[in-house]
């Protein structure tokens, strides 16, 4: 036991000297638009019907998206086709927009027509210590990555489906799943999570070769305490992290200091060249759902109340973004990623659409507040208090 801990730990805190700096360096030439003239943008968004002409009109709007498992599924009879279907709309509209296809790394989600091969393929899925093999929220399986058909399977389906020109890259989630040591432990054992780690890293790698160095490649890394760096160490392999669960801490004590160090960790990632597609919600984190046990990296949130008091929620989040944002860093405020039902969906808050401008400098920390002034505005966070304030220029609002 003692010696498969240490295998584990070994390649949990290794850095990724193997990479070659082709493979590391990320090209700015297939990164999307990028302007400080407004605060960027990025959508993340799943509908399970055909998006309508002005729906597509408005995802187009954005220079980076993503389409979500499930999307398209009852009209197009399968998650591929569904978002193919979607990405192909909107690139007629506006051919700069990046469009990313999701792909969870280790959870096992239906409505991809992929998955007649693996569900027929033998060991494909991880087998808990009491036999139990749907390991994810006791809903979904969970896939071996120490065996080497799978990561076949994973990475040829990936590299058919970015192969489509409507398609700039892939969306790497669950990484944090399998990169937390103490994810699926209980019920898998230290060797086979060591294995699970050492399945993932073999098929990041073979994922960059098949994807090609004109693909882009976000993946979910960045979040504090579920690596020793927060996942500075891991998003070498990419171009890029999305950033959710920025306030995920077990009790509220330490949450301002899980927030200190989330900030640090995105404005370290962004100053090194990395594209950030920071998402928070605009919701309370839901309690009921056990967001806090260590067993769960996910992010549950209630539903928006409809009551419209998230406005102060959303400038906070705003001024967080803005706090830590440098070129290509992309901000969502949102209420799920469900277009069906979210009470924001294809709404922009005026905020968004006012002159900002290039910051000019870094922002200054006090204690728990930042501050940081930008061509057009000024950003005062509390992350103690949760507030944030941002004066803009009032010669800039209409």
């Amino acid at each position: 036991m003692k010696h498969t801990f240490t295998l584990f730990t070994a390649l949990l805190l290794a850095p990724l000297a193997s990479l070659s700096a082709a493979e590391s360096a990320t090209s700015t030439d297939k990164l999307p638009a990028f302007s400080w003239e407004k605060v960027p943008q990025y959508m993340h968004i799943r509908k399970a019907r055909k998006f309508t002409d002005d729906e597509i009109k408005y995802l187009a709007s954005f220079p980076l998206l993503t389409f979500e498992k499930t999307t398209g599924h009852k009209d197009f009879n399968s998650t591929e086709d569904g978002s193919l279907a979607a990405a192909k709309a909107v690139k007629a509209v506006n051919p700069s927009t990046k469009i990313l296809y999701y792909r969870n790394v280790i959870v096992h989600y239906g409505t991809y027509k992929a998955n007649a091969e693996i569900e027929k393929m033998p060991g494909a899925f991880l087998v808990g210590r009491d036999g139990k093999t749907k390991l994810v929220r006791n809903v979904c399986e969970a896939y071996d990555l120490s065996n080497p058909k799978v990561r076949d399977w994973w990475v040829d389906h990936a590299k058919q489906m970015c192969a489509d020109p409507a398609i700039d890259g892939l969306f790497f989630d669950g990484n944090i799943k399998v990169l937390s040591p103490a994810y699926l432990k209980r019920d898998i054992g230290d060797e086979k999570k060591a294995a699970q780690l050492a399945g993932y890293e073999t098929m990041m790698g073979e994922a960059r070769k098949a994807l090609g160095p004109d693909k882009i490649m976000l993946a979910n890394v960045l979040r504090v305490g579920q690596s020793k760096d927060d996942g500075l160490e891991a998003i070498k392999r990419f171009d890029g992290s999305y950033i959710e669960g920025f306030e995920l801490a077990a009790t509220q004590e330490q949450k301002k200091d899980n927030v200190a160090k989330g900030i640090e960790a995105f404005q370290k990632a962004a100053r090194d060249g990395f594209m950030i597609a920071f998402t928070a919600g605009l919701s309370e984190l839901n309690a009921e759902e056990g967001e806090l046990n260590p067993q769960r990296t996910d992010e549950i949130r209630k539903g928006l109340s409809g009551d419209g008091n998230h406005s102060k929620r959303f400038e906070y989040l705003l001024a967080l973004f803005l706090t830590c944002a440098e070129k290509h860093s992309y901000f969502l405020a949102h209420d799920g990623y469900g277009a069906e039902q979210s009470k924001v969906w294809m709404k922009r808050p005026p905020e968004l659409e006012r002159p900002l401008g290039e910051p000019k400098g870094p922002a200054v920390r006090d204690g728990y507040i930042y501050t940081r002034e930008f061509a057009h505005a000024k950003v005062c966070l509390d992350i103690e208090n949760e507030v944030g304030e941002i004066e803009w220029k009032k010669s800039d609002i209409k």
